[in-house]
């Protein structure tokens, strides 16, 4: 059972895949007030900014108070069994690391990956549904990446920032690359590099790419 202000606001960040700092950002207020709060240190906080803490979670601030009042979709659960494991379905669409491989519509193929809930909710801090086991091809992204790896891709994470290997289509074909956003740049831009230093880097603009999500981990046959 969700007890406390600390236990309800964990859990429905946890539950959409967004951490402290995502929720803080989105509603526009100090890290601290959020921290303070998942600490447990905020028994009764600023009710203005908790407002918007909520609204950022999509549920009412008499469910974050008092665990009554609406709230968008399920309600979370207080915590999921360590040995758990979540379905990842594995996707019909290669992230090609040489010359791109234009996407396709994603089908779902082959067996899914499971991953223990645990590891996805507290290490990812990440949601479930954005989840998708992609392959790769090509030798652009060696020694990080090789030919025929398996990666897992969040679709909720499309930013360059923090810099990251990212599966994104560059105009040309979808790539696994490492991006790059460039500071001051007008309109904005990013850089795309290839761990492999016999690929040369290039940028592109925000409007050129499409970025379909951050690889967050990787597995290879040995």
């Amino acid at each position: 059972m969700l007890t406390t202000l600390a236990d309800r606001l964990r859990a429905r960040a946890r539950q959409i895949g967004m951490n402290a700092r995502e929720v803080a950002e989105d509603a526009r207020v100090n890290r601290s007030f959020v921290y303070d709060i998942m600490r447990g240190r905020s028994e009764h906080p600023n009710l203005e900014k908790l407002d918007k803490i909520a609204a950022t979670l999509k549920v009412d601030r008499n469910w974050l108070l008092h665990g009554k009042g609406e709230i968008q979709g399920d309600e979370p659960l207080t915590h999921q069994e360590p040995d758990e494991f979540i379905s990842i379905p594995s996707v019909e669409v290669t992230a090609s690391m040489g010359g791109g491989t234009i996407v396709a519509n994603e089908v779902a193929i082959g067996e899914p990956y499971h991953f223990k809930s645990s590891w996805i909710a507290h290490r990812l801090r990440a949601n479930p549904a954005n989840l998708r086991i992609m392959h790769v091809e090509g030798d652009s992204m060696m020694p990080t990446l090789q030919d025929g790896d398996v990666v897992l891709v969040d679709l909720g994470r499309a930013l360059p920032t923090p810099p990251g290997i990212f599966v994104l289509f560059d105009g040309m074909g979808l790539v696994a690359k490492r991006l790059e956003y460039i500071p001051n740049s007008d309109p904005p831009c990013v850089r795309i590099i290839s761990d492999n230093p016999f690929y040369t880097p290039y940028d592109r603009t925000a409007d050129e790419i499409k970025i379909i999500g951050r690889i967050r981990w990787f597995g290879r046959e040995t």
